[in-house]
């Protein structure tokens, strides 16, 4: 017996909820990756890091967010605990190396190509893990076409956001790509979750595991927190929000003028020179 599915259990409002915590977590994640571009190689592994966190996190809570709106009218819906932090972990874990390809090698070519690709199959992954994490009185059973339409729209997503990030072009830049981001993390959610197919087990016994309002909503607190912290950081950092600095270097040209450098309030680094050809003149600050 085939079950009834259902994923808008509560209309568009967990949609739309899902959508922006994955702009949400995709723009974080893309301002940090920006923001490592920017500094010295010794900074960069720990905005990578946060970038990866920030997107693992926000593609997590955005399916599980979702997830809260799946219902198979014949059978209570449980979750595996473990599976489920397994999920978030393999989402963090794999977007991350796809994010520290293209931090260190550039948003280009084999790298770019490459760091998305395995994004796009951590999140991917992730939501595939997810869905094995739930528990009901049925099997699941998934076509195989949309399967694979669902990984390609992850992993197409994932290059063209990495690309975008690597443009370093300023917030608005970031924003759009994020918005375009969510809208196919989303997209590759529900394609997959038009795949599916639940046929019935005959027994009515309620199946191992936690309920959606006891397990989901408590474990989203944590994503959500760290969510928060990142945007204050982002929100804090000049660099971050302007996606450059507000300063251009001087052109060495003969006979050019060098650019006047602005004041932008931040304190001078001990020792810094001063340029000889320009004498009442610093130099930027080297991010």
């Amino acid at each position: 017996m085939q079950g009834t599915v259902d994923g808008f259990s509560y209309g568009l409002v967990t949609p739309l909820v899902a959508y922006l915590m994955a702009c949400l977590g995709g723009a974080l994640g893309l301002r940090c990756t920006t923001r490592s571009m920017l500094v010295t190689r010794s900074w960069r592994p720990g905005w990578l890091a946060l970038g990866s966190a920030a997107i693992g996190s926000g593609i997590w809570t955005m399916h599980f967010i979702a997830m809260m709106g799946f219902s198979v009218q014949e059978t209570p819906v449980r979750y595996d605990r473990l599976t489920t932090f397994a999920s978030l972990g393999v989402a963090i874990v794999m977007v991350g190396i796809g994010i520290f390809i293209v931090g260190y090698k550039g948003a280009s070519g084999t790298a770019l190509f490459t760091g998305g690709t395995i994004t796009g199959l951590g999140i991917a992954s992730m939501h595939y893990l997810g869905m094995a994490g739930m528990r009901l009185n049925g099997k699941l059973e998934y076509n195989t076409f949309t399967v694979s339409a669902s990984v390609v729209i992850a992993v197409v997503a994932a290059i063209a956001a990495l690309w975008a990030a690597g443009q370093v072009r300023g917030f608005l830049w970031s924003v759009g790509a994020s918005l375009v981001m969510g809208l196919a993390v989303s997209g590759m959610h529900y394609t997959g979750m038009a795949a599916l197919n639940v046929h019935l087990h005959g027994s009515a016994s309620t199946p191992a595991g936690d309920s959606p309002a006891t397990l989901l909503a408590p474990l989203m607190v944590g994503p959500l927190a760290f969510l928060l912290l990142a945007g204050v950081v982002v929100m804090f950092d000049p660099l971050m929000v302007m996606g450059k600095p507000d300063w251009s270097p001087a052109e060495q040209k003969p006979g050019i003028p060098a650019h006047t450098v602005r004041h932008t309030g931040r304190r001078t680094v001990p020792g810094q020179r001063r340029s000889s050809r320009h004498p009442g003149s610093r130099t930027p600050q080297n991010w």
